[in-house]
């Protein structure tokens, strides 16, 4: 049974920093693209960044690009999303996925399992 179970949400004040991590088990880890995505209240998922797992590529979103860095390591088979200069508008519910078909990408449509979130609060 594939589970992904998020940690390290909270709340921040904006220009704080916050890491997530998603623990993964039941899936061969380290041959799958992963991906963070967010969704704020009233708002579609979006997607944050991703890591591939070839030569873990990474790819962010324009919004986070330059705040955010994207990691993972296979042997304890976990991605973080390490997050710096936090922003209100980050707040959210940050969700981890595995893309079990391809090495990540930015769509949603793309992911197989997902986590149940983990939550972001950002006060300004």
């Amino acid at each position: 049974q594939v589970q992904l179970v998020e940690s390290g949400g909270g709340l921040v004040q904006a220009g704080g920093s916050l890491r997530l991590s998603c623990a993964a088990s039941g899936l061969d880890f380290s041959s799958y693209g992963m991906g963070w995505f967010r969704q704020a209240p009233g708002k579609e998922r979006e997607f944050v960044s991703v890591i591939s797992y070839r030569r873990g590529a990474t790819y962010y979103a324009d919004s986070v690009k330059g705040r955010s860095t994207i990691s993972r390591d296979n042997d304890k088979k976990t991605v973080y999303l390490q997050m710096i200069s936090l922003k209100p508008e980050d707040t959210a519910v940050y969700y981890c996925a595995a893309d079990t078909l391809g090495p990540g990408s930015s769509r949603v449509v793309d992911y197989d399992y997902w986590g149940q979130g983990t939550q972001v609060t950002v006060s300004s």
